[in-house]
């Protein structure tokens, strides 16, 4: 639109048009959604910048704190996002970006998204949903069959039952894990013998009921930040989420975990819940499924599975067994936003237990009536998008056997990259993929030499400068803009418990290539050259060779 017409007005007459008259296809707006169905990779190529800009400089473009007093057209503030928005976002679609769990999106899924949002269905209601409803529930069916394998009976009685759910849509993991413990201690501290329940009387009067001190959550220390929030939301305290050792492979170590139970009891704290992880976020490792199911009924407490990672691993008949055991959980948590190629804030949990979510179970006069088929009644999140279409879109066009390809390559080409890196004299593997994440760093082979017989005094200083090296590397990689991966810290055995900073890749991009993960390694080769990294070099060098005169 030319820019010298008059300015935007606020009247009845211009917001009645931005209700009813599409923007034409030859405004900025109609160009960019046009450029966008036709060559999504290229518009995002186009318009994201290589070369990232401070973030210091970024926060100025949103440093107003008024709302405008004025309107503004649509071509206007379109400009404004492509030049400090979409500029400055991340291309997390690139094929060269393996450091996070956010991938490509199919493309189907952009002209279903604006469907999405040109119907704005809110599912907290059936008269606010209508067809969402059920679809919904069949989604969350078809992920229970997935992991339960109940027969077609189980799912006749209950899939569209209007007093019971198979689970709950939510925004993603954080809400899936918190719901999953909301409803175990909702049933753990239920209405009996005169006790109204957790929900009516408290925490307290649910302690002195069960006669015990406190409840408490066991997950390894490679469990998600969300369940420290699930233990503080629901009153359980941080205290009582308890971190437990991990063995060599990063899964939950289960000699470990029965010192902590003997502890609870000690205490006369009860286990409200064991926490299987399949999928680590920072390793993408699988605890011991089975032997936390054996466990957790042993000890009469629930089973939750946080597979916001890996529960997609089940669609491949080729790799599901290393899910073994996530059948006898009694709540698993997906993210279909992650492995399912879904946009952000699809997540799900589902209960193998049918009746589990009438623990939190509520209603309103208004809304969410007693006997209604309203999803909403056993939600935490009240309206919803309807994003369950989009995992339903996802679950038709691409099938099972087409997301066991996407899977099935996702893991295989981790193998591949662990291997190419163990073959590289100057990295060292930290983590090999289980799934299809991996850890590793720059890590010269005299460097490594030079480790292997030092002290453990010696070992944590060559590893401290070491340290420096890998995140200075990962922050030039990420601003250079060709390709990213991300970094984080880890503990492995060969050091003696020391914590260690290493890059770490994802390797869910189905568009990913052999190719390109070669010049993930060629330009952290190229940076390691680079003189700031060269003087850290000299450093471990000089280190060495104060210890060899000591020595002497």
């Amino acid at each position: 639109m030319p820019r010298t017409r008059e300015p935007a007005q606020a009247n009845l007459e211009s917001l009645y048009r931005i209700f009813t008259i599409p923007e034409a296809p030859d405004s900025t707006l109609g160009r960019i959604d046009q450029a966008i169905s036709d060559n999504l990779a290229g518009f995002l190529q186009e318009h994201i910048v290589a070369v990232e800009r401070d973030l210091v400089e970024i926060e100025r473009d949103f440093s107003q704190s008024r709302i405008p007093e004025e309107p503004m057209y649509v071509s206007h503030y379109t400009d404004f996002l492509k030049e400090k928005l979409v500029s400055q976002s991340v291309h997390t679609a690139s094929p060269g970006f393996v450091g996070h769990m956010t991938s490509a999106l199919p493309y189907f899924m952009l002209p279903l998204s604006r469907i999405l949002t040109a119907l704005n269905q809110n599912l907290v209601k059936v008269e606010t949903s209508r067809a969402f409803t059920p679809m919904e529930r069949q989604v969350l069916g078809m992920l229970h069959h997935l992991i339960y394998k109940r027969e077609g009976a189980f799912y006749d009685q209950w899939l569209q039952n209007s007093r019971h759910a198979l689970g709950a849509f939510c925004s993603g993991g954080t809400v899936a894990n918190l719901t999953a413990l909301w409803a175990a201690r909702n049933r753990l501290c239920g209405p009996a013998d005169g006790f109204r329940g957790i929900a009516q009387e408290g925490l307290p009067r649910a302690l002195q009921h069960l006669d015990c001190k406190g409840l408490a959550v066991l997950v390894s220390r490679r469990g998600h930040y969300s369940l420290g929030k699930a233990a503080d939301v629901l009153g359980i305290g941080r205290d009582n989420l308890v971190a437990v050792d991990t063995d060599e492979r990063n899964r939950i170590d289960m000699a470990s975990l029965r010192e902590q139970c003997a502890r609870l009891r000690g205490e006369g704290i009860r286990p409200l819940a064991l926490i299987g992880v399949a999928g680590t976020t920072e390793t993408g490792n699988i605890d011991p499924l089975d032997a936390l199911a054996a466990l957790a009924q042993e000890l009469g407490c629930h089973f939750h599975v946080d597979a916001a990672w890996g529960g997609a691993t089940l669609l491949s008949n080729n790799y599901r067994r290393l899910l073994k055991g996530i059948e006898r959980a009694d709540s698993v948590t997906i993210d279909a936003h992650k492995q399912m190629y879904v946009p952000m804030g699809a997540g799900m949990v589902l209960f193998k237990d049918p009746t589990a979510l009438a623990a939190i179970e509520h209603h309103a006069a208004y809304i969410l009536r007693e006997g209604s088929r309203d999803l909403g009644s056993h939600t935490l999140e009240g309206s919803r998008p309807g994003m369950a279409m989009l995992v339903h879109a996802g679950l038709s066009i691409i099938g099972r056997k087409g997301y066991e390809i996407l899977i099935d390559r996702g893991i295989e080409r981790a193998r591949r990259f662990a291997q190419m890196i163990a073959a590289h004299s100057d990295f060292e593997l930290v983590t090999e993929p289980e799934l299809n994440i991996l850890t590793y760093r720059y890590n010269p082979a005299w460097v490594q030499r030079e480790l292997v017989a030092a002290t453990a005094e010696k070992a944590a200083r060559i590893n401290e400068v070491l340290d420096k090296v890998t995140e200075t590397m990962q922050k030039r990689q990420r601003e250079n803009g060709r390709t990213f991966v991300s970094r984080t810290r880890l503990a492995p055995g060969r050091y003696r418990g020391d914590r260690i900073t290493v890059f770490r890749v994802v390797l869910a991009n189905p568009l990913t290539t052999d190719g390109i993960l070669s010049s993930v390694i060629d330009e952290q080769c190229e940076m390691a050259g680079q003189e700031e990294n060269r003087v850290l070099l000299d450093q471990i060098q000089a280190l060495c060779a104060q210890s060899v005169r000591l020595s002497a």
